[in-house]
């Protein structure tokens, strides 16, 4: 799948995401995408939070794997 495609998929998917984030006082960018990985930036109030590697893992990776299961994800970090 051409790059630019793949982008935009992860983008549409962050931007729900990105809504519940921001109503904490936080919010999520796409970095990069390479090798089944997506690379994200958490910021705002989600930036350093104790509870932002459970928000990655439960809510972030596990959204982007559920609606985008044709893009074969195995994770998602931040960075």
């Amino acid at each position: 799948m051409e790059n630019s495609v793949l982008r935009g998929k992860v983008e549409a998917t962050l931007e729900k995401i990105r809504q519940g984030l921001k109503s904490e006082g936080g919010d999520i960018e796409l970095v990069d995408i390479r090798d089944g990985v997506v690379y994200v930036r958490l910021k705002g109030a989600c930036e350093g939070c104790p509870m932002s590697m459970l928000t990655m893992k439960n809510w972030v990776e596990s959204t982007i794997k559920k609606e985008l299961p044709e893009l074969k994800i195995s994770q998602v970090k931040a960075v």
